[in-house]
């Protein structure tokens, strides 16, 4: 198991959020960081102790990934904003991820870096050591699973995806099952398909690329273009949010690594080269992470809200 600390404001719907992901073992509120030992909610409320509301997340990442926490948390909050999140205004409210692993520094800043890129404004949260974390009142313990119509400022939806996800994920066994050796490799052990000769290299129907591991849909036809490189290239993904980051120092080179920010999938890496009029950026993907729909097949599929994003 490991450990990995959360604060996004009011810490009742922060922890419901982790509780309902598969991998999460168990969540607790409390406050991190406090300058006061064992502050109570009272203190707290006053910004003295310099505490943040802060959710203690027990994972195993053997079947959820830090990067799909981090998918998650930032999904739950406005980044930007400093000392505030929905109705809760202070420094008790403030946005922060704190880590007890130092190996986990590199993969939150890189995941940090990534959102930034998103964003004009700088973001508003904080990457620090957990100095310390002294858990909350009782009555703060699961407080929206005992007072479900309790106040939330996390997003339903953003809870009914998580549930579905959880209901729908795939264990390793059943995964490897169905994929391909190379498609294995590829998604679980980022492995490169061979250029030219692969799936959808030459693929420009009309239609979506989706996770061959989860079905996310990750790209669309409108996006993809010939560049020669040999793998399927796309100037952008269908929505950012849907991909991660990550430096890879791999064949001693630094390159950007691209992965399915909710199956943790290897997809392929990202060059500053791609189409200047469309963003610049050349997402080099392998055919064997992505399944491709034909637009007549995405309604049968389940994919008939994207059909608009594959309009050139």
């Amino acid at each position: 198991m490991k450990k990995i600390y959360f604060a996004g404001g009011c810490f009742w719907g922060t922890e419901h959020l982790f509780s309902l992901i598969e991998g999460v073992e168990q969540t607790s509120v409390g406050y991190a960081n406090s300058r006061v030992p064992h502050p109570t909610y009272e203190q707290v409320c006053t910004g003295l102790t310099g505490a943040a509301e802060t959710v203690e997340v027990t994972y195993d990442p053997d079947l959820v990934s830090l990067t799909e926490l981090l998918s998650i948390y930032f999904r739950s909050i406005d980044p930007t904003t400093l000392n505030r999140q929905g109705n809760d205004i202070g420094t008790q409210y403030r946005t922060g991820i704190y880590y007890v692993d130092p190996a986990d520094l590199e993969p939150i800043e890189a995941f940090v870096a990534t959102v930034q890129r998103r964003h004009q404004e700088p973001l508003a949260v904080e990457v620090a050591p957990l100095l310390n974390f002294y858990p909350a009142e009782l009555y703060h313990q699961q407080y929206l699973y005992k007072n479900p119509g309790g106040y939330c400022h996390v997003s339903p939806e953003l809870f009914t995806e998580v549930k579905s996800r959880r209901a729908n994920r795939n264990d390793k066994s059943e995964l490897r099952s169905r994929l391909s050796p190379l498609q294995w490799e590829v998604t679980q052990n980022g492995a490169t398909e061979r250029p030219f000769i692969n799936e959808y290299d030459h693929e420009f129907r009309p239609g979506i690329y989706v996770d061959i591991t989860d079905g996310t849909p990750l790209f669309v036809s409108s996006r993809k273009y010939d560049s020669g490189c040999g793998w399927p290239a796309f100037s952008r993904p269908s929505d950012p949010k849907l991909i991660t980051e990550h430096t890879d120092n791999s064949f001693g080179r630094q390159r950007t690594e691209v992965r399915s920010a909710a199956s943790g999938s290897h997809l392929g890496h990202v060059f500053p080269d791609g189409p200047a009029d469309d963003g610049g950026m050349r997402y080099c993907i392998n055919s064997a992470a992505l399944r491709f729909i034909p637009a007549d097949d995405m309604p049968a599929a389940g994919y008939a809200a994207y059909l608009p994003l594959i309009e050139p």
